[in-house]
């Protein structure tokens, strides 16, 4: 008499799971490829630099409009916001401007002295002398705001003539400016 026996397979053999494997591993290299991720960190610092640097034309421009003047008395050209005239207390001009309350107290510790190194500030005297006018820039280190239309000035706000490295084969690296 012969036996038959039952076979009640319930599982998957090791082929079958070691190709799943391969294909979400094959799956997700392409997804990091499509997302990259030091892509999006340098988006994140950009970010972070563009509402620095937003956040201190946004206080200058109060701070001209409550005093009638800058907080300096003379020209500043792509002046880093980390240097000694900016933070040094209490004459420092960012301090000036965090005592006139358009900034917060700790703006110089939240934005960080890296930070503040990497965004310069620039006001010059117009034909009649007056300084009426501020540029705030960075340099861009993500794709997309090396592509951005405000990402077309030098480090004094000046707008280039002939084109960024990101815009135009051999053009210069060009900073975010607001003006």
């Amino acid at each position: 008499m012969r036996c038959k026996l039952k076979s009640n397979r319930k599982g998957f053999t090791l082929i079958e799971l070691l190709i799943v494997i391969a294909l979400l591993g094959a799956l997700a290299v392409g997804l990091l490829a499509t997302v990259d991720p030091f892509e999006q960190l340098k988006k994140g610092t950009d970010t972070s630099r563009r509402n620095t640097t937003t956040e201190v034309y946004n206080a200058s421009i109060r701070y001209y409009a409550t005093k009638s003047a800058f907080p300096w008395a003379t020209d500043v050209s792509a002046l880093p916001m980390s240097d000694v005239n900016m933070t040094s207390s209490p004459n420092g001009y960012v301090n000036q401007i965090i005592s006139a309350g358009e900034l917060k107290p700790e703006f110089i510790e939240l934005a960080g002295s890296s930070n503040l190194s990497k965004i310069f500030l620039t006001s010059t005297a117009d034909v009649n002398g007056v300084r009426q006018n501020i540029s705030v820039c960075f340099l861009p280190e993500s794709k997309s705001f090396r592509n951005d239309p405000n990402a077309q000035f030098s480090t004094d706000g000046i707008q280039m003539v002939n084109g960024c490295v990101s815009q135009t084969a051999g053009g210069s690296a060009c900073f975010w400016c607001i003006k």
